[in-house]
């Protein structure tokens, strides 16, 4: 047996099943990721079969539903929220929420999750719907009454607002696929660095083979501290920003820049890139 096939024997057949969940354009870039994985830290992935973690439901791989082609932009977020309803496998993705409006607001599910929340503001600021010196909860009636009414051109789901997102390139991608209450976020994150490290090896062969720019990494927070030691993470275009749980999120220029002019909050009938 080779010294590959020895490294890719140790990835436990539970874990390789869950690749079903991902685009075939990303399989062997993930198995290498995970072969890497399983040579730098060989108890990783046996013991996290014999634990309780989120996503559940096999949904590790989920994100890279998004074919590796489409790619345009690579959200990194920290990690899976820690609750079963709300895990979806997408980062920053909150599947305990559904509707995005309320009578005179944003939902009671948005306002409970703070960083769509600020995110949905960000957007609104954007899109000149919301002004900058006003984003509270009183000057959000006005928009949505307007997503409310017959025929609004605004969003109505966090399923919407997914959609928009993987229609526009991103890969909603979290530096830590999994979340354990026991294991630090930015513990686990560093245990699957060499996965993180494949699927951007990855972006980079196929933008050289198709000649295509590389994706834009976009980073919150504590992500952008952790990644500076991904080898190829200097190669990639960035935009960085504080984490959205911050208020100052709503109004950061470099956000605004980037997402302005995607219209996200805007309904659409665009094809997947």
């Amino acid at each position: 047996m080779t010294a590959t096939a020895t490294i890719a024997a140790a990835v436990p057949p539970a874990i390789l099943d869950m690749l079903a969940l991902a685009d075939a354009s990303w399989r062997p870039a993930l198995r290498t990721g995970l072969e890497a994985l399983a040579a730098a830290h060989p108890a990783y992935l046996p013991a996290l079969l014999e634990d309780d973690y989120l996503p559940t439901e096999g949904r590790l791989f989920a994100a890279f539903a998004q074919p590796l082609p489409a790619v345009r932009y690579i959200l990194v977020g920290e990690g899976p929220y820690p609750r079963p309803e709300s895990a979806t496998g997408f980062c920053f993705m909150d599947g305990a929420v559904q509707s995005l409006w309320s009578d005179s607001g944003l939902s009671k599910q948005v306002n409970r999750a703070t960083s769509l929340r600020n995110f949905m503001k960000l957007l609104l600021v954007a899109d000149g719907r919301l002004k900058p010196d006003n984003t509270s909860g009183a000057a959000l009636a006005h928009i949505a009454q307007e997503a409310n009414a017959p025929g609004s051109v605004l969003i109505q789901t966090r399923e919407e607002l997914q959609q928009n997102l993987t229609n526009r390139g991103f890969l909603l991608l979290n530096a830590a696929l999994v979340f354990r209450p026991h294991v630090p976020p930015l513990k686990e994150a560093k245990a699957w660095q060499p996965l993180l490290e494949a699927v951007l090896e990855a972006l980079e062969r196929h933008a050289a083979a198709s000649k295509q720019p590389l994706p834009t990494l976009v980073l919150w927070g504590k992500i952008a501290e952790q990644l500076k030691s991904v080898p190829a993470l200097p190669d990639f275009p960035q935009a960085v920003s504080e984490h959205p749980y911050n208020l100052t999120f709503i109004l950061n220029p470099v956000m605004q820049a980037l997402f302005g002019p995607l219209h996200l909050l805007q309904k659409s009938t665009e094809k997947r890139i």
